[in-house]
């Protein structure tokens, strides 16, 4: 049978995606990129925000009218959706999507084709396995299952990888449903993740982006039978053959060591390049979110950060519109994007999710009000992203390259500061590295020159 696989959401996300292909090819289905010459429709979804909900009941109505329509031709088509959504609201989904057939959690990814098996063994095709009578759902929130039960060989892969290392989440932030959709933190041993690690570059991956959701407390047993931090960890992965680049994402402000900031001095192939959320520039509303760090905290992060490696650069995430957020709070945040001037941040409104303290604040924020916030921050966002790049105009810089591009020639990649970068040239190949001038910005990436 053949499967077509929709990601929504986060970078972990796309490793539980390719994962699940994994499983699937190793069982003999055949992954395809049009829905439309599929038999299997899978989704995997995401909970953040609101938006990506709805937009997976948008996708799930379309898909319903292609099952209906195999249906009327005797056949199977099977709808399944998996991930965050599939964790947090299983009940809803029955309720509102009846025809969906099998219901995953994050943690349960690996089983998927057990479940397709157990599905059309019979190949029997009736009212019954329409409405669903029988619908397999799977929310366990045990992230060892998955892990342990993952196949050790790989469908495909790019240049570059995602590579999860931690899952899970003890922090409980007020505004976040991980830690109810993926379950408390679990860290995978040192030894599950360098063997992971090595069968990637085995197939030529030149960069590893490690993955967590909260990765730098990252705290997997090591083969010496001690707890090994991420700076340890990331001293290790850089000895691979065949590495070029390493990153890692996402991190806690208050998980950010002096020991995990000399790694970007002391690893030439660890990005000069952090994503470090900070959500707000208000010591009130973090408190509120309870992020656990102040606005004071988060300068030494970056006061570390940069005493290590100068030409460190950071990203991060912003919510406007927090429950209680007033003018005064709003402004501070930002002052305080103003002081750190972002190369790249992402903003978002808040979004009550269903079982966070922030969802039951009796002071939530008009929409009008969060919309307005939201505009003006991301025009300051904008322009700071712009000067970035504009500021790079001159610069060389590394460049890996990871695909073509749309036009002869062409081919694009990313700087060492997670810049886009294209240039023509007859010369590159992708997996290729090179010297890079920047020579032109177009939007939000730049144009070089190979030098």
């Amino acid at each position: 049978m053949k499967f077509f696989i929709k990601n929504y959401g986060c970078q972990m996300n796309l490793y539980d995606s390719s994962r699940m292909t994994d499983v699937l090819c190793m069982s003999g289905y055949e992954l395809v990129q049009d829905i439309c010459d599929a038999e299997i429709a899978i989704f995997n979804t995401c909970s953040i925000r609101e938006k990506a909900n709805e937009k997976l009941f948008s996708d799930l109505g379309r898909a319903k009218s292609r099952k209906f329509a195999a249906h009327q031709d005797g056949k199977k088509f099977l709808i399944i959706v998996t991930g965050c959504v599939a964790q947090a609201h299983a009940q809803e989904l029955q309720r509102r999507a009846s025809y969906v057939d099998i219901i995953l959690g994050p943690q349960d990814i690996h089983g998927i084709a057990d479940c397709i098996h157990n599905i059309t063994a019979d190949g029997n095709v009736d009212e019954s396995t329409f409405n669903n009578n029988c619908i397999t759902v799977q929310t366990n929130l045990n992230a060892n299952n998955k892990f342990a039960h993952l196949p050790d060989n790989f469908f495909r892969r790019g240049v570059s990888e995602f590579l999860t290392i931690q899952e899970g989440c003890n922090n409980f932030c007020s505004y976040c449903c991980v830690p109810h959709t993926r379950g408390r933190e679990y860290s995978r041993d040192v030894e599950d993740v360098l063997a992971e690690a090595r069968r990637l570059t085995a197939m030529g991956v030149k960069e590893i982006v490690l993955l967590g959701q909260n990765v730098n407390s990252y705290a997997g047993q090591g083969p010496d039978a001690k707890i090994w931090n991420l700076a340890r960890l990331l001293y290790t992965i850089a000895e691979l053959n065949g590495l070029v680049r390493m990153r890692y994402t996402t991190s806690n402000p208050k998980d950010v060591t002096a020991e995990l900031a000399k790694v970007h001095r002391e690893v030439p192939i660890l990005a000069p390049s952090v994503h470090l959320p900070a959500q707000s520039g208000s010591d009130r509303i973090l408190a509120r979110m309870n992020r656990r760090y102040s606005v004071d905290d988060y300068y030494r992060c970056v006061d570390v950060l940069m005493e290590n490696r100068p030409d460190m650069v950071l990203t991060s995430d912003f919510i406007v519109g927090f429950p209680g957020e007033t003018d005064d709070d709003f402004e501070k945040t930002m002052r305080f994007v103003e002081k750190i001037k972002f190369a790249n941040a992402y903003s978002f409104k808040y979004s009550p999710r269903a079982n966070t303290a922030a969802a039951k604040m009796d002071d939530q924020i008009p929409e009008s009000v969060k919309s307005e916030r939201l505009k003006a921050l991301q025009r300051v966002l904008l322009e700071h992203q712009k000067q970035f790049n504009k500021n790079s105009v001159g610069k060389t810089v590394q460049v890996l390259f990871v695909k073509e591009g749309n036009h002869k020639n062409q081919s694009v990649g990313r700087s060492e500061y997670s810049q886009a970068v294209s240039v023509c040239d007859n010369s590159i190949g992708v997996g290729d590295l090179c010297n890079v001038k920047i020579v032109k910005t177009v939007s939000h990436s730049v144009i070089g020159m190979v030098v």
